[in-house]
């Protein structure tokens, strides 16, 4: 990649830039959320198309000077119909969250009562938990996964028919598992709610035929664009055939809420990257990847529990895996890895029982590993590595106070700065990743 213009305008963030390259194609990435951008997607992020003004949709804009721009819309647009095989689609969201707020909008009135995935249940924060706006200006209720870490379909059915939400969500970001959208959706149709699936992470399985549609059960569709996709950073939100019987105006609503309500102006350079990752999409090799990602993600959970590892619900049937390492140790072990040049994240697991701060869990996946080319072989050294650092850290474990579990955090990172194992993991990390460069 070219950046002489920016070596020349900014050498500081030009060298910023550079060191981040590097410790991507030195590191492996495990975090289930991320992917590897292709170079066509990246280029079109840089054209001249941000410098253009288009407040409106496609042929209704407020400023003139948009002919091409429509297009490129109104071509993104066709091609999400085609993947997804649905009637309606707005583009324009600048990410998933405020997707999801959208919804919100086009749906409920504020203070209705909402449904969705408990944060700690591996849910999504947009969903009403109550650190997020949707939590504070909606009645969220929320349901949970059972102790095998499977969704509570008993418990869904209690907590939708004693409280008769307006609107309900089916989507995570940290359930390893098959969503069952059928289910629980006929249990929102008993109520008369909106049912919204947010597929952000697993909109790519669903375009391949690896993870069954939402489309038949529900009336709205969202998801981000830069999770599994190779795509730009932003969102999407969708409508189904579903929606006529429900509401026939919901397209509307949504065009509304995301424009004038939520957003202004469209960033375009982001819309042409959709369209472009889009096109990428439809092709058979984006299909077989997701398929491979699949398979990588069983076999790692595979070798993770014969090594000894307690995985949430015993495995995966997507590309996200959920360990969980004991009390508060999430925290440890991501550090941890962090000085082998392994990235994931720390994260709840199913009835936590420390806080969302110190959980004990971790959570990894295998998209950004499987863009680069690894395959089953290059898992098995993967668990090996994820194993050896924990073992490097096992003295490490629950403390009950704040005030203690902070002092031994400062004697524990001192602790791994210092640590020739994690080192030696380090440099075989990075031999690994050398093998495998990230855009090639």
């Amino acid at each position: 990649m070219n950046f002489d213009n920016l070596k020349k305008t900014d050498p500081l963030c030009y060298d910023l830039v550079l060191k981040e390259m590097e410790r991507q194609e030195n590191t492996l990435e495990l975090i289930p959320s991320e992917c590897i951008a292709s170079l066509s997607t990246i280029e079109a992020l840089g054209t001249p198309l941000t410098n253009k003004y288009s407040e409106g949709y496609a042929w209704k804009r407020y400023y003139g000077g948009n002919e091409y721009i429509d297009e490129i819309e109104k071509l993104a647009i066709s091609r999400a119909k085609e993947l997804f095989k649905v009637p309606y689609v707005n583009v324009q969201p600048y990410s998933g969250s405020p997707a999801n707020f959208a919804v919100y909008c086009a749906t409920c009135e504020p203070w209705d009562t909402i449904a969705g995935q408990s944060l700690l249940d591996g849910g999504h924060l947009t969903h009403g938990w109550s650190a997020s706006m949707t939590g504070k200006f909606f009645n969220s209720v929320q349901y949970h996964v059972k102790g095998d870490g499977y969704i509570d379909i008993e418990n869904v059915r209690k907590v939708i028919l004693e409280n008769k939400p307006k609107l309900v969500w089916i989507g995570a970001s940290a359930y390893p598992r098959e969503f069952p959208f059928k289910e629980i959706a006929e249990i929102a149709h008993q109520v008369g709610a909106y049912v919204a699936a947010d597929i952000a992470h697993i909109s790519w399985l669903v375009v391949s035929w690896v993870h069954p549609s939402p489309n038949p059960y529900v009336h709205i569709i969202t998801t981000t664009t830069h999770k599994t996709l190779r795509w730009p950073r932003g969102g999407m939100i969708m409508v189904t055939d579903l929606w006529l019987q429900k509401d026939p105006d919901l397209w509307k609503k949504i065009d509304k809420a995301v424009f004038p309500w939520l957003q202004w102006w469209p960033h375009n350079h982001q819309t042409l990257a959709i369209a472009v990752a889009l096109w990428e999409a439809l092709s058979p090799s984006f299909v077989e990847q997701n398929f491979q990602i699949v398979r990588n993600a069983k076999f790692l959970a595979e070798k993770l529990q014969e090594k000894g590892f307690r995985l949430i619900s015993w495995g995966t049937d997507n590309h996200l895996i959920l360990l969980d390492v004991g009390p508060w140790r999430g925290i440890f072990l991501q550090e941890a890895l962090d000085k082998a040049w392994i990235t994931l994240n720390k994260n709840t697991i199913p009835e936590e029982p420390v806080s969302a701060f110190f959980p004990s869990g971790i959570r990894l996946g295998t998209p950004i590993m499987t863009m680069r080319g690894m395959k089953e072989h290059e898992m098995k050294k993967v668990a090996d590595f994820i194993y050896r650092v924990s073992e490097e850290i096992k003295e490490f474990s629950y403390l009950d106070t704040k005030e203690e579990r902070l002092e031994q955090m400062k004697k524990f990172k001192e602790y791994i700065e210092k640590n020739d194992s994690l080192l030696k993991i380090k440099k075989e990390v990075a031999e690994l990743c050398s093998n495998f460069p990230i855009y090639r």
